[in-house]
């Protein structure tokens, strides 16, 4: 039964490859030379997303909106300031952010598949940095205070 086949086969592939979810999945037959036209619009389509860019003004209007939808929250709440597009092939996010070692990879899941969804990056994985800004005062000697 090929619909069943199919059926089994999209099971499994959104179970075994969350990362690239959404994906397609084109039948073909080598034998009968079907599905081979679906096929190169698949690939043509998915090279089209692989190698989209978005800008950083678009990203952080909508990081905006998810943030107020859900903020970060790992013990106490955690600030997420800005997010830019670093690379494409596949598209690599930074989230500057405060005590980014404390993002919950939940959260970080969450951002991914609202990205997926906003920008229509469907079978493609993505990939989120988030990194933290240095304290330009680290290390700096406190001010001399008079004794009084």
């Amino acid at each position: 039964d090929r619909q069943k086949t199919l059926s089994v086969l999209y099971e499994e592939m959104a179970r075994l490859l969350p990362q690239v979810r959404g994906i397609r999945a084109i039948p073909v037959s080598g034998e009968l030379g079907q599905g081979l036209d679906k096929l190169f619009d698949a690939v043509i389509e998915t090279h089209r997303i692989w190698n989209s860019r978005i800008s950083t003004a678009k990203l952080n209007r909508w990081l905006e909106s998810v943030i107020e939808r859900h903020p970060a929250v790992s013990g106490r709440r955690l600030k997420i300031k800005y997010m830019t597009q670093a690379k494409t092939r596949p598209p690599g996010f930074v989230l500057a952010c405060s005590r980014p070692e404390a993002l919950p990879e939940s959260y970080s899941r969450y951002l991914t598949n609202s990205l997926r969804d906003t920008f229509k990056l469907d079978g493609i994985p993505i990939r989120i940095m988030p990194r933290g800004s240095e304290n330009p005062f680290a290390g700096r000697k406190k001010k001399y205070e008079p004794k009084r």
